[in-house]
């Protein structure tokens, strides 16, 4: 069967290099943005988003002026946009972090919005600072066009579950320090303080961001594990959590990480990618909804539909 054009091929020995650098170069301009943009709970301020050709801060404040940086995987460049027509660009191309720190802030300078950020990257083993590390670095355009169809398509399956929750749920968004592409409901209970510990990332950061039981789902491109997959998590995880029967059939427990992974072949190489996709969305938050006693009647209504209201 031939897999749908939305659905691209992701082996991960093909893809680590140029993800990993695309993890570094969305590091820097999420920290634009991050020093830039007033907090909003669960830091629902620093994300970036899955655009028609890459991915984009949206507007960030600034003195000078408005301005947004988007990834354009379609023209291999890095676009910042001012309110008022400046602009400048930064070419997508194999160089090291440095370079593209170094290109990056330059191109604020001359739309006249300069920005000084942390150049510490984040959640992150051993980091090395963005103006120090001078190592060659892989950029392959055609993988990371690949990696953006797929996120076009993923983001489209994690809306459409969204829209079928009425409590507290999180934009669709990609955060840049775990590099993954995220959507999160919320019971409205508080949870126990965050233990904190996650490697480069403010233990105040971790606690403010799961202040609230959680459950979350997502997609990231295999560090840690591999392969690219899809997680879902609780937090806190309601006991039985582990053993809860979940779909599709290739969907897993992962025991190191705490949270269920569904790899992303698998989903690929369904009939129908959107709903076998969906399938694992919905089963995993049930076991966490329903194993830590979530008012489901009070919380949920069914998937939303362009252009129908909600029935009330």
């Amino acid at each position: 069967m031939t897999a749908p054009a939305g659905w691209p091929s992701l082996a991960f020995e093909q893809i680590k290099d140029t993800a990993d650098t695309l993890h570094l170069w969305t590091q820097v301009v999420g920290k634009v943005r991050l020093v830039q943009t007033p907090w909003v709970n669960h830091a629902w301020q620093v994300p970036l988003y899955v655009t028609a050709r890459g991915l984009s801060t949206s507007l960030i404040p600034h003195a000078g002026g408005a301005f947004d940086i988007e990834f354009d995987f379609q023209a291999s460049q890095l676009v910042v946009r001012g309110a008022g027509g400046a602009m400048a660009t930064v070419a997508l191309s194999a160089k090291p972090v440095a370079a593209f720190y170094a290109d990056v802030m330059a191109a604020l300078a001359r739309i006249g919005r300069p920005v000084t950020i942390d150049t510490t990257p984040s959640e992150r083993p051993d980091p090395i600072p963005f103006p120090d590390d001078r190592a060659r670095r892989t950029y392959d355009p055609a993988i990371a066009s690949d990696m953006w169809r797929a996120l076009v398509s993923i983001d489209e399956a994690l809306k459409l579950f969204r829209s079928g929750f009425l409590g507290k749920v999180s934009p669709t968004h990609l955060f840049w320090g775990s590099f993954d592409l995220a959507v999160t409901r919320f019971s409205g209970r508080t949870a126990p303080p965050h233990p904190g510990g996650v490697p480069h990332l403010p233990d105040a950061v971790a606690r403010e961001a799961y202040s609230h039981e959680v459950s979350s789902a997502g997609f990231w491109f295999g560090a840690g594990v591999g392969f690219p997959a899809f997680y879902s998590y609780a937090y806190p995880a309601p006991p039985g959590f582990a053993a809860a029967a979940v779909e599709p059939a290739a969907a897993r427990y992962h025991e190191g990480l705490g949270e269920f992974i569904l790899p992303y072949d698998a989903v690929r190489a369904a009939a129908d990618p959107q709903r076998s996709l969906l399938a694992f969305l919905t089963t995993t938050y049930a076991a966490a909804a329903d194993l830590g006693g979530w008012d489901r009647t009070a919380l949920e209504c069914g998937l939303g539909r362009p252009g129908v209201p909600r029935p009330v």
